[in-house]
């Protein structure tokens, strides 16, 4: 997916969760670093916050309509972010390396995977673009 994809499929998993009659457990939540993203994610009424550690993704905290309280979590992002998330995940969790070199080199993937993020909206904005030049010329 890319990133302005989720202006629709955020309506749409909001009414996923209703016909489900799950109820979400706080609001849906856009963790991230990039202010650009923040304001796009703001527009679309999702929360913002903030994450030093080049997070990204979009949080639902869902409870079924059951006896049993339980609770799980869906997480919305983009490929790239996923790469990056997967890395970090590995070296830093549950305990944060020690590792200089590993610490930058996560700083690094983290760059790279926000520019394939932005990269692929470019390209699916000219795209978008493109087909209405193409319709309006025909």
């Amino acid at each position: 997916m890319h990133t302005k994809q989720m202006a629709q499929i955020h309506p749409l998993l909001l009414d996923v969760f209703s016909e489900c009659r799950y109820t979400l457990d706080g609001e849906p939540t856009a963790f991230t670093w990039d202010n650009e993203y923040a304001e796009f994610f703001k527009s679309i009424n999702i929360c913002i916050e903030e994450r030093n550690s080049m997070y990204t993704s979009v949080h639902y905290i869902l409870k079924p309509n059951r006896e049993t309280e339980m609770r799980c979590e869906l997480q919305v992002r983009t490929l790239a972010e996923e790469i990056w998330g997967e890395v970090s995940h590995t070296i830093n969790y549950p305990h944060e390396v020690d590792s200089v070199a590993c610490k930058e080199q996560l700083k690094v993937l983290a760059r790279v995977a926000s520019g394939c993020t932005r990269l692929v909206d470019a390209i699916f904005a000219s795209h978008t673009e493109y087909l209405k030049k193409k319709r309006k010329n025909y």
